[in-house]
């Protein structure tokens, strides 16, 4: 067997070894593969973009505006039509938008239901 084995792009090892589909260098842990197409969707999916209701690009510490009224989960209260919402955070997972409200507190937002102001 003469496999070609790539040195580590991380540190330039020689010693690396293929598990599957990725090759794992043995001194420092760094995986990489080495096919292209795999490099460039792990470059697309480390670039996330959230856009509001509008389709503006949203990005940390954006001002937005509500723009449907929101039941607050767990409570009576209600976050109204046009409540600004200022230095808003953007985090993965159901809710893209971590902010503080004014009268509520901290809460979580999908950003289907605010436009950027």
């Amino acid at each position: 067997m003469s496999a070609v084995h790539p040195n580590c792009p991380a540190c330039r090892s020689e010693y690396t070894y293929e598990d599957r589909s990725v090759w794992i260098c043995s001194e420092c842990a760094h995986e990489f593969s080495t096919e292209p197409s795999a490099v460039s969707s792990a470059d697309a999916s480390d670039a996330r973009v959230v856009k509001d209701a509008v389709g503006n690009v949203l990005q940390d510490g954006d001002n937005v505006t509500v723009i449907k009224d929101l039941k607050v989960k767990g409570s009576s209260t209600v976050v109204k039509v046009g409540t600004k919402v200022r230095n808003i955070k953007l985090v993965d997972g159901d809710h893209d938008i971590d902010c503080k409200i004014d009268g509520i507190g901290a809460m979580g937002l999908k950003s289907q239901f605010v436009k950027k102001s």
